[in-house]
């Protein structure tokens, strides 16, 4: 029941990251480096104070996956913020979850999976999903771009899906290894981008975002994915597999009921075509590795 409690609490922590992210006036690659660097401190010290073995021999074995997938992570966290900035949080979610089918596309060929009537099937269905949110949402409207976020999410999405087929290669890799290394590799590839492109100063930041960055970095992130691990070990897979689903659902639940933002009926419909064709497109449980967790 414990490992349970402790990843339902890690979807629902998830879930809650665009009610976060919204209120934060800093640019989406600044706001990703911050995370990153606030998330690998916190995994440091668990790691240390915790005493828990770290192999840096299996880090080397993977340090070339490492390097592509962090760099994928890093601007997947991008993509991510700015679909957040330009539509709903629920709009944004539901885009960025067309990753798993993504993945099943992908596999055939990167994973030499076969694509079953069943898989193909799952694909049609989250496309007609994704048709039914983008149809329900103006291209424009006072405060939104629909059709710019949409995009952004689906963008996240495609490089979310790399994350997880690269993650899928690993070897001899902890999930709680791979991830720090991963963060510590995506603060390492946004560093130079925020220096060169978007010039960044701590200083400028609004003291109202401050405690939003914190949160955002050691819960969100460092925390969130600590509950994730401690609970994936204890988990028969069928549960994992099912219960990863609270993320999107309780994204879309958070933004409407707290945030009040609109949500009607072909949204809603497109949100079940997605996420249940994603579910029913595995019939493996979702990667163990960090590019399950967003």
């Amino acid at each position: 029941m414990k490992a349970k409690i402790q990843f339902i609490s890690a979807m629902l922590i998830f879930g809650s990251l665009g009610l976060f992210v919204r209120p934060i006036s800093v640019s989406s690659a600044a706001l990703s480096l911050m995370r990153g660097i606030l998330a690998s401190v916190f995994l440091i010290a668990f790691i240390f104070f915790s005493r828990q073995q770290f192999s840096f021999v299996a880090v080397r074995k993977n340090l070339h996956l490492l390097l592509f997938s962090s760099a994928a992570m890093a601007f997947n966290w991008i993509f991510l913020f700015q679909a957040y900035k330009y539509t709903t949080i629920a709009n944004a979610t539901l885009s960025y979850y067309c990753a798993p089918i993504i993945v099943v596309l992908l596999a055939p060929v990167i994973l030499k999976d076969t694509f079953s009537w069943q898989k193909l099937l799952c694909v049609v269905v989250a496309m007609f999903g994704m048709l039914f949110i983008v149809k329900s949402s103006p291209s424009q409207s006072s405060s939104y771009d629909h059709m710019k976020g949409i995009f952004f999410g689906l963008c996240a999405a495609g490089l979310y899906a790399s994350v997880i087929l690269t993650n899928k290669f690993f070897k001899d890799l902890s999930g709680l290894e791979a991830t720090l290394m991963q963060l510590i590799f995506a603060v390492a590839v946004l560093l130079p981008y925020v220096l060169i492109f978007e010039p960044f100063s701590p200083a400028a930041i609004p003291s109202s975002s401050v405690p939003y960055i914190l949160i955002l970095g050691l819960f969100h992130t460092g925390f969130a994915y600590l509950l994730y691990f401690t609970g994936v070990k204890h988990l028969p897979a069928s549960s994992i597999a099912s219960l990863s689903y609270l993320d999107p659902i309780s994204a879309v639940l958070f933004s409407a009921v707290l945030l009040s933002e609109p949500l009607n009926f072909f949204q809603i419909l497109g949100g079940i075509f997605i996420i249940g064709s994603a579910f029913f497109s595995q019939k493996k449980p979702k990667s163990l590795n960090s590019a399950d967790t967003e």
